[in-house]
């Protein structure tokens, strides 16, 4: 099949490379406003995951929390507190918390891996808030625990 050089240039002219200023984060991002707030003094969102629970809280941009909810405190216990209907029924009901305090626009840092990861960012964006940034804070361990010593015959 032969594509001619006309087809190549207008498919050459849409490809994610060439619009990166659009999808990653440059200089003017931190200043760049959204609803009139600059990014540096937007609410931050923190979503803590782990297998067994998911813990949001919603901070002021100095870090001071304003809004704590757990999957705990919204009525499931034991294993359905890892779930991710737990974790995404939790995340409404905080950013319905985080509209009352009159925040519509957050960032969210996401910590840690677990089911309710994907569907506490699903949850926020359908409990009404404008979700700006993702960022994933999870830590990485660069040098794991020493492996067994070999077994002797």
């Amino acid at each position: 099949m032969i594509i001619s050089t006309k087809i190549v240039a207008k498919l050459t002219k849409y490809t994610v490379f060439n619009r990166k200023e659009k999808f990653f984060p440059g200089v003017k991002t931190y200043h760049q406003l959204y609803n009139g707030i600059p990014f540096a003094e937007l609410p931050i969102c923190n979503i803590r995951v782990s297998p067994n629970n998911t813990v949001i809280s919603v901070t002021d941009n100095n870090g001071i929390p304003r809004v704590i909810r757990s999957c705990g405190i919204e009525g499931f216990k034991n294993t359905r507190k890892g779930t991710n209907i737990a974790a995404q029924a939790t995340a409404i009901t905080i950013s319905e918390k985080a509209i009352e305090l009159g925040w519509k626009t957050v960032r969210v840092k996401v910590r840690g891996l677990g089911p309710g990861r994907m569907s506490a960012i699903k949850g926020l964006q359908m409990g009404g808030l404008n979700i700006v940034s993702i960022t994933d804070s999870t830590p990485v361990s660069w040098n794991p625990p020493r492996a067994r010593k070999q077994r002797s015959l």
